[in-house]
């Protein structure tokens, strides 16, 4: 990556660090206040009057900063011009709506700059705990500010897995005992970010993640010593006329074939 490549995504890295903050208190103007609320025909899934309140707010900040890049956000009906752009914003205004609206504070804004399918520079922040990750492409992956890396447990110590119980109870007797269960983590990508910042040595995903749920995560946690990938060690691709994804894996790179192993013995077992 050239000099100016550089300079540029770090540029961008700070605009949507900045926007992401104004979309938090956005949110958090709703949050605990029962906004309104409606429900998505395709898949029964809550959408808030904070959702677009903060979409609203990123759309109008990112969009006029970058006129020149593409948009796609959960909250946007998609349009398929954005496939004429190699660089473009991916958006979720609130990641992990039901937690928000549940009063509960694991929900994040999440935005990515993607460039020729792979995110360049992402950002999640969590209003209601304070906590902004950032990562920009080829430098390091920060939580308010300082350096974060991914778990360095070994194979024989004790693994922290934010996985579906009945997914654990499949997994091998020997891996069940020296694994502890993480119960559910409403955000999907904040639950990434943990695996980035090591308190979770994997997570498991299943089909049908969005682009938004994870673009800006993927980043996060390659710049602090991970991987996200479907089950044959591929990473994702973003930006194409499908926006969802097969099921994928989250770990250190060091542990990420032992994770992905487990997976496939699950997947054909």
């Amino acid at each position: 990556m050239s000099d100016v490549e550089q300079s540029r995504w770090q540029g961008d890295l700070m605009l949507i660090a900045d926007a992401a903050k104004q979309a938090g208190a956005v949110a958090l103007g709703f949050f605990n206040k029962s906004p309104e609320v409606w429900w998505k025909n395709e898949d029964r899934s809550p959408v808030s009057a904070a959702d677009f309140a903060a979409n609203e707010k990123l759309e109008t900040i990112l969009r006029n900063a970058r006129p020149n890049y593409g948009w796609l956000s959960e909250e946007t009906d998609d349009d398929a011009g954005r496939l004429q752009y190699e660089t473009l914003f991916i958006v979720d205004p609130i990641d992990g709506t039901r937690a928000f609206l549940a009063g509960k504070n694991l929900w994040c804004v999440s935005i990515s700059i993607v460039h020729r399918g792979r995110p360049v520079a992402g950002v999640l922040y969590a209003p209601a705990l304070d906590e902004l990750y950032e990562a920009v492409e080829g430098g390091p992956a920060l939580k308010n500010g300082e350096p974060i890396a991914v778990s360095r447990r070994g194979k024989g110590d004790i693994s922290q897995f934010a996985i579906g119980e009945e997914l654990f109870k499949a997994l091998p007797a020997a891996v069940r005992e020296r694994s502890e269960r993480v119960k559910h983590i409403p955000s999907l990508a904040y639950r990434i970010a943990m695996v980035a910042d090591g308190r979770l040595d994997a997570t498991f995903v299943g089909h049908n993640a969005h682009d938004w749920d994870i673009a800006a995560a993927d980043l996060i946690l390659d710049r602090a010593g991970g991987r996200l990938v479907d089950l044959s060690g591929r990473s994702a691709i973003y930006n194409t006329e499908k926006v969802s994804h097969d099921a994928l894996c989250a770990a250190s790179i060091t542990r990420l074939h032992e994770y992905l192993d487990l997976l496939t013995q699950l997947r054909d077992g």
